[in-house]
């Protein structure tokens, strides 16, 4: 049985604030958006699913976490939307098909 995404989001986030340095932290996303570029069923849902894992990142309180968990949803919001601003620019500098 395989995961949806809103389950897939909430074990990587978990994933993220476990990790034990930058290093997981970027280990741990490379694995997962490498599945998700694989997986042709989920590639259309890529830019979703990274709009959404900012959002929740953005949502804690660094009040309420240790501070290697903060640092990884630091770290991890950095990587997202670097990965994000990368899509962007690749989509945006793709010609247009004419008419």
């Amino acid at each position: 049985m395989s995961l949806s995404a809103d389950e897939y989001r909430t074990k990587l986030i978990n994933k993220i604030l476990l990790a034990a340095s930058q290093e997981e932290v970027r280990a741990c996303i490379d694995t997962a958006m490498k599945a998700f570029e694989h997986s042709e069923a989920n590639r259309s849902s890529i830019p979703g699913f990274m709009e959404k894992i900012i959002h929740d990142l953005e949502l804690f309180n660094p009040l309420k976490k240790e501070a290697q968990q903060w640092s990884n949803i630091k770290f991890a919001r950095i990587l997202f939307n670097r990965i994000r601003n990368t899509a962007n620019a690749t989509i945006s500098s793709m010609p247009v098909a004419e008419s």
